[in-house]
């Protein structure tokens, strides 16, 4: 009857795979008895026929060895020895040796041999009952079975202790166990470096407790003694004190295991750095701590954020504010120019034809005196469209030598009439200064609304100084150029700016005046005209000292015109020409034509562009052309450019009011400023008939913000006002 329960048992056991006897019996039958019984006995079998191939088969999975010992008698027993030997801790291979009759270890020295050598051996007389084999057997199946169990159960205790290490490893955590009887201390490498040790260093007891902070020693060995006294586990943080010296936190948990009588035999735990964690709360308690006060001082800046955006909006609604004003003044200036434009061209009708008349009424002194109050009259009318015009910036900057001393000396009048009687004038004028290369009619505007500024800046009255030096600028320095420069200064005692307002002063639209009482431009204007002219204007102040305000203007060695060399030209010094006048206004033009007439030109008159191009295109031949600047469908420019087309040489002169020559027009012509008299106009034929450039001319139109005219200066902070308009 077959025996089958050791095969499921063995099935059961892991890693045991298909246990099988080794069988060595090479004499007759045996290995067939053998393997016979053994299957008997529910194991499977192998037979193997020399002793060299049992040696080399012997493996784990063998569960009995059977051999009859005089296959083995004086053979080399090593490799089955060395085997045996080298078994695993778990394993300990049984082996059923059969024997003869009287053939036992007690009375075979052989036999006893085996036994030494194999170790686990069970020796069997023959003959045998079957009965016998097959007992002993299952016995070395069973014993074989049991080692199995303590091989599996062991490496499941291996597969626990490496998870164990990788847990401990992932969570940083240090094993140590205390041993209570010898206090003998085992710590793992990790444990050693959460206390500062190498994982070389030998680590004792007293040492780690020497190690912990003098403050926190006590209540670690009390709470020691307590779970070993009560069995409560061990669970503490406190400081330790490593080697070098530093300061750290060390979180320990323990549980403390006992024999089978509740003796306490160890303590067995874990432990943990937690430095940074410590850090981490400290800091979070800081913070809660300081937490009203952040609060506090954030709410304190939000409510600085909110007042400047409140002022910022303030801010921009003044500037918006200014900026309305700004384009008030703007189209303000626009139609003033506009209106003087269209009363120059009526005063060129009246001073022309009053200039005519004056040659018909000599010997008459009722009537030249009538006339004469008349061209007065006419020509204080033409000086005001100037002034108008230099509003509405809308003038050229004509730039000649000038005499600054002599300018400046020349408005004394002027300058205490708009300071007032409160505000005292000095000067220092040197006589030997070479002149200025500027237009003079800016200058003197520039000077006069500097110091209406200066006695806005001085409202209790005060000293305007101002003076006249010669400045050398060599290398550059700044915006200005290498070379000679005269410095008009204009020094106030008033109450001055700081120095963020300083800054700003010449910024277009910056004024700290009321609404109303300044646009903001006043400075940038005079600025702009310092930068026109190759010069600077340099502002210096000191609240409660006063400002002074520079306007380096560039030297020239050229001598000023004098009146008399401006009146040298009589009005028959021109020789007889055929010209050519385009105007469409009539009474201008009809004007002109007798001027021209009287000094004994022939004149031929066109009212268009259009109109004098055909007279030119028909052939006529005219020796001159003065045309009109303003006129409908051609201007005067483009009639120019078109007739230059048609004769490169012929001379033209421009005659026009203001200089209004929109961007981009690049045309090279004399130009005849109106209201003209019959002595400029033959001045301007010579000097065209001779083929002399135009003078210098600096457009105020193109300059922007700086403008041509500078009739009005704002306010900046305390110091610089508003000038009344000139005229």
């Amino acid at each position: 009857m077959r025996f089958c329960q050791p095969t499921a048992r063995t099935a059961s056991i892991p890693n045991s795979h298909d246990p099988k006897a080794l069988i060595y019996a090479p004499a007759g039958r045996d290995a067939q008895v053998a393997a016979s019984l053994i299957d008997e006995a529910g194991l499977s079998s192998l037979s193997v026929a020399d002793l060299n191939l049992f040696a080399s088969s012997l493996d784990d999975g063998i569960a009995v060895g059977v051999l009859t010992e005089e296959a083995v008698r004086g053979s080399d027993l090593k490799p089955v020895a060395a085997w045996v030997a080298g078994q695993p801790s778990w394993s300990d291979l049984p082996f059923i040796v059969l024997t003869q009759r009287g053939g036992g270890p007690e009375r075979n020295p052989a036999a006893a041999r085996l036994s030494e050598v194999l170790g686990n051996v069970t020796f069997l007389e023959r003959p045998f009952h079957a009965t016998s084999f097959i007992s002993v057997a299952r016995t070395a199946l069973k014993g074989r079975l049991r080692q199995y169990e303590a091989r599996a159960r062991l490496e499941a205790l291996g597969e626990g202790e490496r998870r164990l290490q990788t847990a401990l490893a992932a969570g940083r955590l240090g094993a140590w166990e205390l041993e209570l009887s010898s206090m003998a201390l085992s710590v793992s490498a990790t444990c050693k470096a959460i206390f500062g040790r190498e994982p070389d260093d030998e680590v004792k007891h007293d040492e780690l407790i020497a190690s912990i902070h003098p403050d926190d020693r006590d209540l670690v060995q009390a709470s020691l003694r307590q779970t070993i006294d009560t069995g409560r586990d061990y669970s503490i943080e406190h400081r330790t004190i490593w080697p070098d010296g530093s300061l750290h936190w060390t979180e320990v948990h323990a549980q403390l295991y006992a024999d089978r009588y509740g003796s306490a035999r160890k303590l067995v735990g874990v432990c943990s750095d937690t430095t940074a964690r410590k850090a981490a709360e400290e800091n979070l308690r800081r913070l809660n701590e300081n937490l009203e006060e952040r609060v506090r001082e954030r709410t304190r800046q939000v409510d600085a954020a909110h007042q400047t955006l409140l002022e910022e909006v303030a801010q921009r609604e003044r500037a918006e504010e200014q900026l309305r004003q700004s384009q008030k003044m703007e189209a303000i200036g626009q139609l003033t120019g506009g209106v003087a434009h269209d009363f120059n061209n009526l005063l060129m009708v009246v001073l022309g034809n009053l200039e005519l008349l004056g040659k018909h009424v000599v010997g008459d002194a009722k009537a030249t005196r009538l006339v004469d109050g008349a061209l007065q009259g006419a020509r204080r009318g033409a000086a005001l469209t100037q002034r108008l015009l230099a509003f509405a910036r809308q003038q050229d900057l004509q730039v000649k030598p000038v005499d600054l001393a002599e300018l400046v000396s020349g408005m004394n009048d002027l300058l205490r009439r708009s300071v007032g009687s409160s505000v005292s004038i000095e000067t220092i004028l040197p006589a030997t200064l070479p002149p200025a290369l500027v237009d003079a009619n800016q200058v003197e505007l520039a000077l006069l609304n500097l110091a209406v500024n200066a006695r806005d800046a001085m409202p209790d009255g005060g000293t305007l100084s101002i003076s006249l030096r010669e400045e050398q600028v060599v290398g550059g320095a700044g915006d200005l150029g290498e070379g000679t420069y005269l410095v008009l200064a204009v020094a106030d005692s008033g109450t001055g700016m700081d120095a963020e307002t300083l800054k700003k002063a010449v910024d277009p639209f910056f004024s700290t005046k009321e609404v109303g009482k300044g646009t903001g431009l006043g400075l940038s204007m005079i600025h702009g005209l310092a930068v026109q002219l190759n010069g600077a204007l340099v502002l210096t102040s000191e609240p409660g000292v006063g400002t002074t305000a520079e306007l380096w203007l560039p030297a020239t060695e050229q001598c000023p015109e004098t009146a008399a060399e401006g009146e040298t030209l009589a009005p028959e010094a021109a020789a007889r020409l055929r010209i050519l006048l385009v105007d469409d206004d009539a009474l201008i033009a009809m004007s002109s034509v007798d001027m021209l007439e009287d000094l004994g030109h022939d004149v031929v008159e066109a009212n268009s562009g259009s109109q004098a191009l055909e007279l030119i295109r028909s052939g006529q031949r005219f020796d001159l052309v003065i045309t009109d600047y303003s006129m409908p469908g051609m201007t005067g420019a483009q009639f120019a450019q078109a007739v230059r087309d048609i004769h490169p040489a012929l001379p033209i002169v421009l005659a026009t009011g203001y200089a209004d020559l929109p961007a981009g027009t690049d045309i090279d012509l004399p130009r005849l400023g109106k209201p003209y008299n019959q002595a400029q106009l033959a001045k301007e034929i010579i000097k065209a008939m001779a083929g002399e450039a135009p003078p210098v001319s600096r457009s105020g139109r193109n300059a922007g913000a700086s403008g041509a005219r500078l009739l009005k200066a704002d306010n900046v902070g305390d110091e610089i006002g508003d000038g009344a308009c000139v005229v």
